[in-house]
């Protein structure tokens, strides 16, 4: 397989204490808020957050010609890792980035100081198919994880059959739309600094159609996620879950439940998203979790 360049930027000095923050599927870097990731700064931390492949100015690439899964998508986690010269750092990762980042810390423990899970689920929990029997009607096996809020299936049920939106002005509407969803019902939903960050993410896009090959990985790897392996993960773990998840309800309790001394924080009003508001809370919490 043909590597794929990843964009990544870094702030602070290089002598404080490294944190990767990894972003969820088909999601820019730039999702982590440049506010948030400055008060993980000026806390003293050395800050790297970075486009998945596929997303914003990331290499974008012709799936039927150069195929990938899951799998090349954690592998450049330590790829992103080597590039900035580091043998460990303190992961955080946020929904498919928490995954990514529970899977290096059992795969490689000896490269993650510590971990941060933020509205996530718990690897091999077969998040996807919950979601994906969700949006089909389908019904959910006893031992499932809890599937999303009524809002978001009815939203993304909505979605499926939509037509492509014909512009800028439509996708970027449509996309402000998903925010809202994903932003939850718990706290204020800022229409205009909405718009301000999907217009940033329409821009700097290289393709914005690419993201849809994260799902097609998917498909080409549904065993991607091992299972029954968290009782393994050895690095210091902070789990944290807003009080108004929409899309993974209640996993979090559970990823703390499977992984030893885990720690699990309920952040009010917080859904899917990270707005201002929780942006003191959660960095105090992860400047006290990564404490060297």
């Amino acid at each position: 397989m043909t590597e794929v360049n990843i964009w990544s930027e870094e702030f602070g000095a290089v002598t404080d204490a490294p944190i990767l923050l990894i972003m969820g599927s088909m999601s820019q870097g730039v999702l982590w808020p440049d506010e948030f990731v400055g008060r993980l700064v000026a806390g003293g931390r050395r800050v790297i957050r970075y486009d998945h492949r596929d997303t914003g100015m990331s290499g974008a690439v012709d799936f039927a010609a150069q195929p990938y899964t899951w799998n090349d998508i954690k592998n450049d986690v330590y790829r992103v890792l080597d590039a900035h010269g580091l043998e460990s750092a303190h992961l955080v990762g946020h929904s498919a980035g928490g995954l990514l980042g529970q899977f290096v810390a059992v795969e490689q423990p000896e490269r993650v100081r510590s971990l941060t899970v933020i509205a996530s689920s718990p690897l091999g929990g077969g998040e996807g198919q919950v979601i994906l029997r969700a949006l089909l009607g389908q019904p959910q096996p006893e031992d499932s994880l809890p599937e999303p809020t009524p809002e978001f299936v009815a939203f993304y049920r909505a979605l499926m059959t939509a037509a492509p939106p014909e512009d800028r002005r439509t996708q970027i509407n449509s996309m402000i739309a998903e925010q809202r969803v994903l932003h939850g019902t718990g706290l204020p939903f800022d229409g205009d600094a909405a718009r301000r960050l999907q217009e940033r993410i329409y821009d700097r896009a290289r393709d914005l159609t690419a993201v849809a090959n994260h799902r097609l990985a998917a498909a080409a790897s549904p065993d991607f996620e091992p299972v029954g392996v968290l009782h393994q993960l050895k690095a210091p773990t902070l789990v944290i879950e807003g009080s108004h998840e929409p899309v993974k309800p209640g996993h979090g309790a559970i990823i703390a439940e499977q992984i030893p001394g885990a720690r699990l924080m309920i952040t009010a009003g917080m859904g899917h998203t990270l707005p201002p508001e929780v942006h003191e809370e959660l960095a105090v919490a992860i400047l006290t979790h990564t404490a060297e």
